[in-house]
């Protein structure tokens, strides 16, 4: 059924496209005369573009006394028929639906970003009854069931581990960086990812309870209370139609002549008017796909010009999203900082855990040595690695893998130990034959231009804001360094919404800025949206009005000046197609312009607006 009505929704755009070429090449034989025919060539524009426009006015006007600008289009329509002047008809009618078809082609496609929430839920889940594993839909798992998750499924239920121990990549929910181990007792949310470990858990919330279906009804709520900016001729399209009429009226009777009033009828549609926002829209569009801003939503660009606060995630979107090693401390004097990152990096050379990845990654760029291979290998889930490299026993893991064997740490070395932890850094401690030997800190890397960037947003007079699913360690250290004031850390994506709604409260315009599915309610929640496209998830995209593509982020300023540049050419457009009107108005009382004359002010108008508009295309702030 959706790939229906896309499929009848993109037929409509196609057949809109082929009756304004239809009319157009009929407009110029009415014009010039060209080709013999038993009537006007202009009724071809009349009838493709001019009875759909009457139409809709009918509507509106009988089911919702709806007034809008193609009232008074229909009025200049009807008019300019019944006294024979056929090309000015025609002639309105094409400009008149060459603006609505711009309009709608800055309008966003179809999102899908609900279904792809609702794929996040496996298709199975594996319940325990009687010590059999039994599949079944995690839709018939019911409150205290017991489940069992095998490395790499996708938890299927909220619930607590009751034996086992494994890592858990929860950035569906949270967007950290770093998967984070659980163990029994920890609890687990349902579209989170198992990644090493198998384990058994009990449901405690299910069906609509879970935490992956809250997300998706705060994606479509935040999405629902959102409002759509109006056309500016639509909101003056009542006055527009009063003073239209009474002037029409009023000419007629004091002049007698009806096709002075006739043409104040066409010289008040407001043709360029119509097209002063979509024309500048569409140019601005364009420019910002230069600079890899996929713009989907057709009114995203005037909401970025009225926002105050800029919401940031930090994973992903101002840091690369992946583990980085910060530092190699040893504790041992025998043991050298070098020695200890090869115990280490041996340990870890057969892991598929993304922090042993990035000690891999990190030593062969570095070290540029080759990795011996480790003796013997085991990993334990939820805890880290173990391994025999040069004839000694190494151990490469958390604090509760060194409690497991009894290996002490002295108060200097977790005082050490903290002074990272502070700075929102990872930690894993290496041992060496059973004895702390140091260890190696992570961290996620802060993109390149994000601090360029931020500095660039502040000029424009907009403030950044914070919001991330880590820590407050990590966050506050990340935030210190882009000189970020305002820091809100721990955020789930219900606190993430409160907070949006709670700035939107005080009247304040929020652009929220994020990568991750946990991001989407609040890209839907905030004033605009921006997704980060290249890392991002697709859910993520969906949710937004405007994707980053390539992720750069040193493009943001620009985006934001480049809104701003827009709203000004609109208004700039509005207002000239304003006086021209009243100049026309004036002229069509006093009998200076005739409904064809008229007709063709109003083609020059339009022209100049949409050549003004056009400069947007490749417009960029001076420096």
């Amino acid at each position: 059924m959706d790939k229906l009505e896309k499929l009848l929704e993109w037929g409509g755009t196609k057949r809109d496209i082929a009756f304004l070429v239809i009319s157009g090449i009929a407009l110029v034989i009415s014009i010039f005369d060209l080709i013999p025919l038993p009537f006007d060539a202009a009724w071809f524009a009349i009838v493709l573009c001019g009875v759909p426009i009457i139409l809709e006015a009918i509507i509106g006007l009988v089911t919702e006394f709806d007034i809008k600008a193609d009232v008074l289009v229909s009025l200049a329509l009807i008019a300019s028929v019944i006294i024979g002047e056929d090309f000015a008809a025609g002639e309105v009618a094409f400009i008149m639906q060459l603006g609505g078809l711009l309009e709608e082609l800055t309008v966003a496609k179809a999102r899908e970003g609900i279904e792809k929430l609702v794929n996040l839920t496996p298709p199975v889940a594996r319940k325990i009854v009687n010590n059999k594993e039994i599949i079944t839909e995690p839709e018939k798992i019911m409150v205290g069931d017991i489940l069992r998750v095998l490395p790499g499924e996708t938890v299927p239920v909220d619930g607590v581990i009751i034996s086992g121990q494994t890592s858990i990549n929860q950035a569906v929910m949270t967007g950290e960086s770093m998967p984070v181990d659980k163990s029994e007792g920890d609890e687990v949310s349902s579209g989170t990812v198992n990644q090493f470990g198998a384990f058994e858990m009990k449901a405690l919330r299910v069906g609509e309870d879970s935490s992956i279906q809250r997300m998706i009804r705060l994606v479509q709520s935040a999405d629902a209370g959102k409002a759509k900016i109006v056309g500016i001729a639509d909101r003056w399209a009542t006055w527009i139609v009063v003073i239209a009429l009474t002037a029409a009226v009023l000419t007629w009777l004091i002049s007698g002549e009806i096709i002075r009033a006739v043409t104040i009828l066409v010289v008040f549609c407001p043709c360029a008017l119509v097209l002063a926002t979509p024309t500048a829209i569409m140019a601005a569009i364009g420019n910002a796909t230069k600079h890899s801003f996929l713009v989907r939503e057709g009114d995203a660009l005037e909401r970025l010009a009225d926002v105050t606060d800029i919401a940031f995630d930090k994973t992903g979107t101002l840091t690369y999203g992946k583990p980085h090693v910060e530092e190699v401390k040893s504790f041992k004097e025998d043991i050298s900082k070098e020695e200890l990152y090869t115990y280490a990096a041996c340990s870890e050379l057969r892991s598929e855990h993304p922090l042993g990845k990035a000690i891999i990654s990190h030593y062969k760029n570095n070290i540029n040595k080759e990795i011996p291979q480790p003796e013997s290998f085991g990993m334990i889930p939820g805890r880290g690695v173990e391994a025999c490299v040069k004839g000694k026993n190494v151990i490469a893991g958390n604090t509760a893998f060194l409690e497991d064997r009894n290996i002490s740490i002295s108060e200097k070395e977790i005082k050490e130990a903290q002074s990272y932890l502070n700075k929102g850094c990872t930690l894993i401690f290496i041992a060496v034959d059973n004895e702390l030997a140091g260890f190696i800190s992570l961290a996620d890397t802060i993109r390149e231009n994000s601090g360029e960037m931020i500095e660039g947003i502040k000029k424009a007079g907009v403030n950044p804001v914070l919001l991330t699913g880590d820590n407050e360690n990590a966050a506050k250290n990340i935030a210190e360094q882009l000189k970020i004031n305002e820091v809100y850390s721990n955020c789930l994506p219900e606190s993430k919404l409160d907070i949006i709604d709670k700035y939107q409260k005080a009247n304040r315009n929020v652009c929220m800025i994020g990568d991750g599915i946990n991001d989407a309610p609040a890209l839907k929640k905030a004033y605009t949206g921006i997704a980060m496209g290249g890392v991002g998830s697709d859910i993520a995209a969906e949710a937004a009005d405007i994707v980053l593509v390539n992720d750069d982020i040193k493009e943001l300023p620009h985006l934001l000046s480049l809104s701003k540049r827009m709203m000004i050419t609109i208004k700039c457009n509005l207002t000239f197609s304003m006086v021209l009107n009243f100049i026309a108005i004036i002229l069509a009382i006093t009998g200076v312009l005739n409904p064809v004359v008229g007709a063709l002010v109003h083609n020059a108008g339009s022209v100049i607006v949409i050549i003004n508009s056009a400069f947007l295309l490749k417009w960029r702030k001076r420096k």
